[in-house]
């Protein structure tokens, strides 16, 4: 195919003007900024909604089971159901409810959650993420607690401290309704790694929940944990037709808003993104363009010789479609390679600027994850290539529709 071959070579070749080659180089340039810039904003988002997930379920459930409101007494039935599934690799019950931890004039709204620590580790990750004690240290009737690292820090208490926990379920006296009181001694301190929970949540043994919220022997519900978390939602609705009379909820139900609200915006970025390469890929219609003006005596000449005017529209195809190429394969290397080094690169900047870009409490992490899905590299790549193509197409066209006799006129 003659046309591939001139195609490449009005490529390679210098022109004569150099400010068409100058124009070539920044369009190829903006499509490899453009194509680059959406892999590694894509794949941020990626590793931020990977990592904030993990990291709300490292602490949280895949599966929740309850009564809906009431105390579910009948709790171990709905264990074992949900352990019979083939997906369910652990299951255990808890009792949730709010308070507010007072240590002198430090006071503190809290989620106290009363766990049972020898059947905690099924469901979540407490026990790797001690920084100090254990979580084997919470002992029904001893009324210990573990909090949160950032809890622990702005209540201003260590191990072995006590704290004062005041519960909204009162007690009716001749005085009215008075709080109630219970005082708790600081067993352990673990670190989520995720704002919410290091500073708002606080665990105690489930006999202990028991008796402080008046659950008697029932408990708010029961979590299950999966193999695959994605799974969620479809045994969820196994385990409801198992279980009708009671609630069941997948992580995703529980934490509906967060998670759809990145999904949007990752779609959006996706949309805002491409119409930058989109943008870069067009500059090459005024390069193909003033490339054409300037080949005009060599269309002629080709024309002259036989060619047809589809053969001079492929020549600028070819053309068009090798610097979109070029821009592209440059854009998705070197996007792929950022994304992948951008928890080294990041820092360095930080320490080259001096500023802290994540904060923990406005971002719920400190570092910038990432995650490079291939699926979106090949998205991004195709998208980019349809588009210098789609580009190319008025300028080839016009290309063959050059007159010989015009073009060599003043030749």
């Amino acid at each position: 195919m003659y046309e591939f071959l001139i195609g490449l070579r009005y490529t390679r070749t210098k022109r004569r003007n150099g400010f068409i080659s100058f124009i070539s180089l920044v369009s190829m340039i903006g499509i490899a900024l453009g194509v680059a810039a959406l892999i590694i904003v894509l794949s941020v988002m990626n590793g931020f909604q990977e990592e904030v997930r993990n990291r709300i379920l490292g602490m949280a459930s895949h599966i929740t089971i309850s009564s809906g409101g009431s105390a579910l007494v009948d709790w171990q039935n709905a264990a074992q159901v949900a352990q019979q599934h083939p997906q369910v690799i652990g299951t255990a019950p808890y009792v949730l409810g709010q308070g507010l931890f007072t240590n002198g004039s430090q006071v503190k709204g809290v989620l106290v959650r009363g766990i049972d620590p020898a059947q905690e580790g099924r469901v979540s990750e407490v026990t790797q993420k001690m920084v100090a004690g254990s979580a084997d240290s919470l002992r029904a009737g001893e009324y210990s607690v573990i909090l949160g690292w950032n809890l622990a820090q702005e209540l201003g208490v260590t191990l072995g401290d006590k704290v004062t926990l005041i519960t909204p379920q009162g007690q009716v006296t001749p005085a009215g309704l008075i709080p109630r009181l219970r005082q708790f001694t600081i067993t352990g301190v673990f670190k989520a790694d995720y704002y919410p929970y290091d500073a708002n949540l606080a665990l105690i043994h489930l006999q202990d929940a028991q008796r402080l919220y008046r659950t008697g022997d029932g408990v708010t519900g029961v979590r299950v944990k999966l193999d695959d978390l994605f799974a969620a939602r479809r045994v969820a609705q196994a385990l409801s037709q198992q279980l009708p009379t009671l609630m069941v909820a997948d992580w995703s139900q529980e934490n509906p808003t967060y998670f759809r609200a990145v999904e949007i915006e990752k779609r959006m970025m996706f949309i805002i993104l491409t119409l930058i390469v989109a943008v870069a890929a067009f500059n090459l219609v005024s390069t193909l363009v003033m490339v054409v003006t300037d080949k005009q005596a060599d269309i002629a000449i080709l024309r002259t010789l036989g060619a047809a005017p589809g053969s001079i529209m492929k020549i600028f195809l070819v053309q068009g479609a090798m610097s979109g190429f070029i821009g592209t394969f440059t854009g998705v290397v070197s996007g792929v390679l950022v994304a992948l080094n951008i928890g080294t690169i990041v820092p360095f900047i930080e320490r080259m600027l001096g500023v802290r870009f994540l904060s923990a409490d406005v971002y719920l992490i400190t570092e910038l994850p990432s995650k490079v899905i291939p699926g979106d590299v090949i998205s991004i790549g195709v998208i980019s290539l349809l588009l210098s193509l789609l580009a190319t197409l008025y300028p080839s066209w016009r290309a063959s529709r050059v007159n010989p006799a015009e073009a060599l006129r003043y030749e």
